[in-house]
């Protein structure tokens, strides 16, 4: 096929892959928020297999039209299977990176490693004939992407499986600002398409878990809510909502983490309902709640939430609610502390079936 028609298809392939992959990572060339040097590399990773797909989409195509059938074994054919491959699994990191569950650079570091792969595979497959551009590199050469791609895993990946998730998602929202997108957590035997659902990030309640408080706390009319593990605000700013509609009551927020809890104070502040909301730079565990407790909402560390729910358990009223957030069978350790506390004569569960899970409880003792 004329080299012409092969490298304007690879521009038109890339060109639309690089759009929609910007469009994804909230990404514009008319501002700078969320570029970095690491953005830029997992940008074109992705566009540069989609060039390499079509490219070879265009290759195979007249001859598949002269011979009326798909070669399957041809060098071209395979090539165009792997680029499929590679690219479909490039997509899915690049989705997880978005939703902050995988480092900058990594994306580009898999794709040199899959390519370098890719080229070692082909030269032990003597596709010289079909790719001579790949023949004339020595095998030194084409292990060298592998190489690079292995270095950058390497400085990249630490770092980040280091570093705490809440400071990431903080670092995100002062470079970027917030984006609605779907959520991050994998699929469930309980909830099999996550996708449904959409989050602001990993961290805060899904949306429509959000949106499912503000309606229960106007629902139920609580006079005091207690929240653990406030993040930057979004759950405790939606109930403070449901209190203002509802003209009285207070929630208590309780954040441990001093960093994330200047960026809630900020949040509250400026939400317009920060009278409703007392917020509270404490440890769940020591810090004293004056009052009988309505509604409990445990979203702090999930090795804690079972410790907060004995703790305040006697302070909340007989018909009031305990509502445990990543209930679900991915997070396991909560949804086995909440059926544990229901083995034991404490609780009432109803665990509900969205991707990070929603444990809705009441306590046993006292209830008419």
């Amino acid at each position: 096929m004329n080299p012409v028609i092969l490298v304007l298809a690879m521009l038109a392939g890339a060109s639309l892959a690089l759009f929609a992959d910007l469009k994804r990572r909230r990404l514009t060339l008319s501002r700078r928020a969320g570029w970095h040097a690491y953005s830029v590399l997992d940008v074109v990773a992705l566009a540069l297999t989609a060039g390499f797909a079509v490219a070879l989409l265009a290759a195979l195509t007249p001859v598949v039209l002269a011979q009326r059938a798909i070669p399957l074994f041809s060098p071209i054919a395979v090539s165009l299977l792997v680029c499929a491959v590679a690219g479909s699994f490039l997509l899915q990191e690049g989705r997880r990176q978005v939703q902050l569950q995988r480092p900058p650079g990594l994306v580009f570091a898999e794709f040199m490693v899959l390519g370098g792969a890719y080229l070692v595979a082909l030269r032990l497959y003597g596709a010289s004939a079909e790719f001579p551009v790949v023949g004339s590199i020595s095998i030194a050469w084409t292990v060298l992407p592998i190489a690079v791609g292995c270095v950058l895993i390497a400085l990249v990946v630490p770092p980040f499986v280091k570093g705490q998730e809440v400071h990431r998602i903080l670092d995100r929202i002062a470079d970027q600002g917030e984006f609605l997108q779907s959520e991050w957590i994998p699929s469930t035997p309980e909830c099999a398409h996550p996708e449904r659902w959409h989050m602001l990030d990993p961290q805060s309640a899904e949306m429509e878990v959000l949106d499912l408080l503000e309606s229960l706390i106007k629902a139920v009319k609580p006079e005091l809510i207690v929240e653990t593990g406030t993040f930057i605000g979004h759950s405790a700013i939606r109930m403070a909502q449901a209190l203002q509609a509802n003209g009285f009551g207070k929630i208590v927020t309780i954040e441990y983490d001093p960093v994330v809890f200047a960026k809630a104070k900020q949040n509250i502040d400026a939400s317009g309902v920060a009278a409703w909301i007392d917020n509270r730079n404490a440890s769940s565990l020591e810090v004293t709640i004056h009052g009988a407790i309505d509604v409990l909402y445990s979203d702090s560390d999930l090795g804690i939430r079972e410790q907060e729910v004995r703790r305040f358990l006697p302070q909340i009223k007989p018909r009031g609610l305990v509502l445990l957030h990543d209930a679900s069978s991915h997070f396991k350790v909560v949804r086995e502390a909440a059926l544990r506390l229901e083995a034991e004569g404490l609780l009432s569960v109803v665990l509900l079936s969205t991707p990070r899970g929603l444990c809705l409880a009441q306590k046993r003792e006292g209830r008419t």
